[in-house]
């Protein structure tokens, strides 16, 4: 065990070295205090470093100029923002496990490129969160959009919440934006930005190349931080993270049961199927209330867990 003089004197080291690192003398002292730090606690010390871009790079079949430096930079810039982003990084690499597989099934049905369901990582980290200005779930739709495009948003049913419909809002989206710029990193920029706000910039400075236009500071770093996250997730011990497969979140096996009449209390309605409350919701997040009210000739679907509530392993669904 060490001393308490042995510890203050460590630290001591150490801040010598972070303040005054450029001299000779401290460069000396910074090798002999990580020697000798590694030698007392080498399991707990952590060296951050850069790392090497792929020589090709491409997002949905389109190649990334990556000679250009401004490219190069920029997705380096998210490679290490994301890469250092330790703890949410990681959870990003669980839930992608879990609900890659049902994104990738829309995507395909759609001819929409694989690389998109990457465009979550970006929006929402696989999660339903809510915006600042309002935008919600995996897609982060804005509740004007989303009526516009057909899904329902009320009090008590918001399909933004709902990944499936979600995702194929998305898709449509996409698609219509592939057809109108002819290259799929225009229409995942689109997406991000907006399509007016594109097409501004691309009016403005007679380019219509992503990698060629300045656009707004979110727009101009969202398709890098999506290919970020591609290279993260199927390669993340490349970046530092070593999760081993039954760390990652398994895919949800749930029954489908279709319902056309109004539910009065879900919490009875859940126990009369075997689970509670917390984990129909949890399946279900497009139902806000704790009661349910059909449109009339419209059908629902309500996902259930198989068996046991707490042994759900994937997801076998088609909406």
């Amino acid at each position: 065990m060490l001393s308490t003089e042995r510890i203050l004197t460590l630290a001591l080291f150490v801040a010598i070295g972070f303040i005054f690192p450029g001299s000779a003398s401290n460069r000396d002292t910074a090798s002999l205090r990580k020697a000798e730090v590694n030698s007392v606690l080498p399991d707990t010390i952590w060296y951050n470093t850069s790392f090497t871009i792929p020589d090709n790079v491409t997002f949905a079949g389109e190649r990334m100029p990556l000679e250009n430096f401004d490219t190069r930079e920029s997705l380096e810039r998210e490679l290490l923002t994301s890469a250092y982003r330790h703890s949410s990084t990681i959870m990003i690499i669980k839930r992608a496990k879990r609900y890659l597989p049902v994104i990738e099934k829309i995507l395909e049905k759609n001819r929409v490129p694989d690389d998109f369901k990457y465009l979550v990582a970006a929006e929402s980290e696989y999660m339903n969160v809510v915006s600042p200005k309002g935008a919600t779930g995996f897609w982060q739709i804005m509740p004007g959009t989303g009526r516009e495009a057909g899904l329902e948003i009320s009090a008590e049913v918001d399909e933004r919440y709902h990944i499936e419909k979600s995702t194929q809002f998305a898709c449509d989206f996409l698609l219509r934006s592939y057809e109108k710029y002819g290259n799929w990193t225009l229409a995942a920029a689109s997406y991000n930005g907006g399509r007016a706000a594109i097409d501004e910039q691309i009016k403005i400075q007679k380019e219509k190349n992503y990698y060629d236009l300045l656009l707004a500071e979110e727009t101009a770093r969202y398709i890098f931080r999506v290919v970020a996250y591609k290279l993260i997730i199927t390669d993340p011990q490349r970046y530092g993270f070593n999760i081993r497969e039954d760390e990652l979140y398994p895919e949800l096996n749930c029954n489908i049961v279709k319902v056309d009449s109004a539910i009065q209390d879900i919490s009875e309605f859940a126990r009369k199927h075997g689970t509670n409350y917390k984990i129909l919701k949890f399946l279900n997040p497009w139902l806000r209330k704790p009661y349910f009210s059909p449109k009339p000739g419209k059908e629902y679907y309500i996902k259930l867990p198989v068996e046991g509530m707490r042994s759900i392993e994937r997801i076998d669904s088609d909406y």
